[in-house]
């Protein structure tokens, strides 16, 4: 069974996949193509934006488990077994890809200024920190999964608020192209309900 209705081009196009020669690993093939997470809000960059002392944002890069951690697609085939999608190769760890989807997502969608977390010195008004639970396929299933617990800190630890987001995809075929669809389309859904929370 193959995924339909969507064609290399378009996949290239949103900016998706990363085609090259590059080589992850020593020894290995280089993979034919990179898997990258987009955001698919826009966000206008000809309008300036202040913050006032505190009224800024900072989105950490989120923990995750080992499995989650490395360059590979992890699929939970069982209970207790994880396997790895054939080929299928993130360009970042997802963990980081994730966080900068998120800044670019809630940035657009807010209007609010989302610093850097190497700015942290900035001293922001909100700090989203959070774990990835789960970044992957369920076999079981056919979906792509994304589990991520956030945790809010608003007024310089002041306020505390904790929230789990989950979105899942259908996935047609455990293959590395529409696997990173799906993912794509569940990381955003994630990105608009945080940016909605924060807002």
């Amino acid at each position: 069974m193959r995924i339909r209705g969507a064609s290399g081009a378009a996949l290239l196009a949103a900016g998706l996949l990363l085609g090259g020669c590059v080589n992850i690993g020593a020894g290995g093939k280089p993979p034919a193509q990179l898997l990258n997470l987009t955001t698919e809000a826009v966000e206008i960059f000809d309008v300036p934006r202040t913050a006032g002392a505190g009224a800024s944002i900072v989105i950490a890069v989120p923990s995750a488990p080992a499995a989650i951690m490395s360059n590979r697609v992890a699929v939970q085939d069982g209970p207790v077994s994880i396997a790895y999608v054939k080929d299928a190769v993130w360009v970042e760890p997802p963990a980081r890809l994730f966080q900068r989807l998120l800044s670019e997502t809630v940035a657009a969608k807010t209007g609010k200024v989302v610093i850097d977390p190497r700015q942290f010195s900035l001293a922001p008004g909100i700090r989203l920190t959070g774990q990835i639970k789960s970044f992957g396929v369920d076999a079981r299933s056919g979906r792509a999964v994304i589990v991520y617990d956030a945790i809010i800190s608003r007024d310089g630890g002041k306020s505390v608020e904790a929230r789990r987001f989950e979105a899942s995809e259908p996935v047609a075929v455990v293959e590395a192209v529409p696997v990173g669809v799906a993912l794509n389309t569940a990381a955003n859904r994630i990105a608009e309900k945080v940016a909605a929370w924060i807002g």
